[in-house]
């Protein structure tokens, strides 16, 4: 049910913004809805006020939705997602990936090296 899930991510922003800065947002929430972790992905062609520590808009997306028993699983994956991106230039060439492939390709390649 997206209402749903939109409802838990407006409530989860409410509490502090997800907007972590450099055009980067991580909006997360727990929901009932899913039983285990889900994470989509991506950019946008014109950034949004997101409300982020810095005061830049985010381009830059990624999406975490858990279930409330996987609370540490969800920490570990915000954490993890925040260590990726700190990796010099990934968020410039995710930016810059033609397609999803290539998108999920940057993320692996960082994670390899």
């Amino acid at each position: 049910d997206v209402e749903q899930v939109v409802a838990a991510l407006k409530e989860r922003e409410a509490l502090l913004s997800t907007g972590i800065g450099d055009g980067v947002g991580i909006p997360h929430a727990k929901t009932p809805l899913v039983d285990r972790l889900l994470l989509a992905a991506g950019t946008t062609p014109r950034p949004v006020d997101y409300d982020a520590l810095d005061g830049r808009p985010a381009d830059l997306f990624f999406l975490l939705l858990g279930p409330e028993s996987a609370a540490t699983e969800h920490v570990k994956a915000l954490g993890r997602i925040s260590r990726v991106l700190r990796k010099p230039g990934l968020c410039d060439r995710l930016r810059r990936a033609p397609d999803a492939a290539a998108f999920l390709r940057e993320i692996a390649d960082s994670e390899a090296g």
